[in-house]
């Protein structure tokens, strides 16, 4: 079996649509893509990027203790639903996912009250990180552009 190589993108393809948000340039693509238009042909660029990070409220060491809890009790979960593939007779299934939950979750809350109290007091909020483009583009080959656009065009029409 072979691994393809990713091809290392083109950024001096003429642009063919211009977007103020990720969803419209995908719009235009898929838009590309329903009309029979070699969307392999294509890209999209976000330009002028920006960190922004959402604050999502504070971390205490109750709260991170909390969230390790639902964590590790996921995880007790999956390691349980392991372990009960091997083990013998119906009645050890249901404790053994029992205790495997409980298990997780305890050693879950413990690793994030730890983990939090490390911190110490420097970053005692939850936080969600993305990167955001202020524009994205639509860009095509040079051979096809011309077409992209046409079809870009009939895209807009329909939207007014």
């Amino acid at each position: 079996m072979s691994m393809q190589a990713v091809p290392t993108p083109r950024l001096d393809r003429p642009v063919v649509g211009s977007y103020t948000t990720y969803a419209g340039a995908q719009r235009a693509v898929d838009f590309l893509s329903d009309e029979k238009f070699p969307v392999e042909r294509t890209a999209i660029i976000g330009s002028d990027l920006k960190m922004v990070e959402t604050v999502l409220g504070r971390l205490t060491r109750g709260r991170a203790a909390l969230a390790g809890a639902g964590s590790g009790a996921w995880f007790g979960l999956l390691v349980g639903l392991i372990l009960a593939l091997f083990a013998t007779g119906q009645r050890a299934t249901f404790p053994l996912l029992v205790g495997a939950i409980i298990f997780g979750a305890v050693f879950g809350a413990v690793l994030g009250f730890i983990a939090q109290a490390m911190t110490g007091g420097r970053r005692d909020f939850a936080s969600r990180s993305q990167i955001v483009a202020a524009r994205y583009d639509v860009v095509a080959d040079p051979e096809v552009a011309d077409d992209a656009k046409n079809h870009l065009i009939k895209l807009a029409w329909r939207e007014d």
